[in-house]
C-alpha cells in the first residue's frame, strides 16, 4: 500500500512539474512574440514609440501577447508553488506572492499604452488637437518605468524558487542555484535601469544568464519532470 501511495504522489508530481514546465515556456514564447511584434520588454524606447505610431495592428498583437505572456506566468509561478509547497509551505507561498505583485506591476505598465493608442483612435477624429508623438513619448517613458519596476519583484521572487529546488531532493541542485544568480541578475538588470539608463550595456550579460536560466527551468520541467526522491520534511516550528 505504501509503495502505491508513493507512486501516486510522484505521478501527480510530475504531472505537475510538465504543467509547470509548459506554462513557463509559454509565458516566454509570448514573451518573445510581444518583443517581435511590438517591441515590448527589452527594447529601446524609440523602437517602441515607432511601433505605436507606425505600425498599431501589430503593436496592438504585441500588447496582447505580452498581457497573455503575464498571465501565464504567474500561472506557472502557481503550478511551481503547488509544485514545492511540500519541500516548505511558507517559501513556496512567498515566491507566488512576490511573482504575482510582479505581475501586476507588470500589467499597470501596460495602460499608458493603451492611452497611447487610444489617443490615435480619437487622432482620426480631431486630428488639430492630438500630438500623437508627445503622447506616445509620455506612455513609453511611464510604461518602461513601470516595466522596470516590476523587476525588482521577478528578481526577488527567484530567490524562494531556487533555494525550494535545491532542497527539494526531486529537481537537480544545479538548476537552483542557477536561478539564485538569475535572481542576482534580473537584481542588477533593475538597477541599471533605474540608475544608469542610458548605459543598457550593463545589463546584456544579465539578460544572457536569465535566458539560460529560465529556459532550462521550463525545459527540465517538461521534459524530465521530477526524480523519484522524496521532499524533505519541513521544519517544525520551535
Amino acid at each position: 500500500m505504501t509503495a502505491d501511495v508513493s507512486d501516486a504522489v510522484i505521478h501527480a508530481r510530475r504531472r505537475t512539474a510538465r504543467w509547470a514546465g509548459a506554462l513557463y515556456l509559454g509565458f516566454i514564447l509570448a514573451s518573445v512574440a510581444a518583443d517581435q511584434l511590438g517591441h515590448l520588454g527589452l527594447s529601446e524606447s524609440q523602437e517602441v514609440r515607432t511601433a505605436i505610431l507606425d505600425s498599431e495592428v501589430p503593436f496592438r498583437l504585441g500588447l496582447a501577447a505580452a498581457m497573455g505572456s503575464a498571465l501565464l506566468f504567474v500561472l506557472a509561478a502557481w503550478a511551481l508553488y503547488v509544485l514545492l509547497r511540500p519541500v516548505n509551505d511558507s517559501a513556496a507561498l512567498l515566491l507566488l506572492t512576490l511573482n504575482a505583485i510582479g505581475v501586476a506591476v507588470q500589467i499597470a505598465s501596460y495602460l499608458p499604452l493603451l492611452g497611447a493608442l487610444a489617443g490615435i483612435d480619437n487622432a482620426a477624429q480631431q486630428p488639430a488637437t492630438v500630438d500623437l508623438d508627445q503622447e506616445a513619448a509620455v506612455a513609453v517613458a511611464t510604461y518602461q518605468s513601470g516595466f522596470a519596476s516590476a523587476q525588482l519583484f521577478f528578481s526577488a521572487w527567484l530567490f524562494p524558487l531556487g533555494w525550494l529546488v535545491i532542497r527539494s531532493g526531486f529537481l537537480p541542485r544545479l538548476l537552483g542555484w542557477l536561478l539564485l544568480l538569475d535572481g542576482v541578475a534580473i537584481l542588477v538588470w533593475f538597477l541599471q535601469a533605474l540608475t544608469a539608463p542610458d548605459y543598457p550595456a550593463i545589463s546584456y550579460p544579465a539578460w544572457a544568464v536569465s535566458f539560460v536560466a529560465e529556459v532550462a527551468l521550463g525545459l527540465w520541467l517538461l521534459i524530465r519532470g521530477t526524480g523519484t526522491g522524496p521532499a524533505p520534511a519541513p521544519a517544525v516550528p520551535r
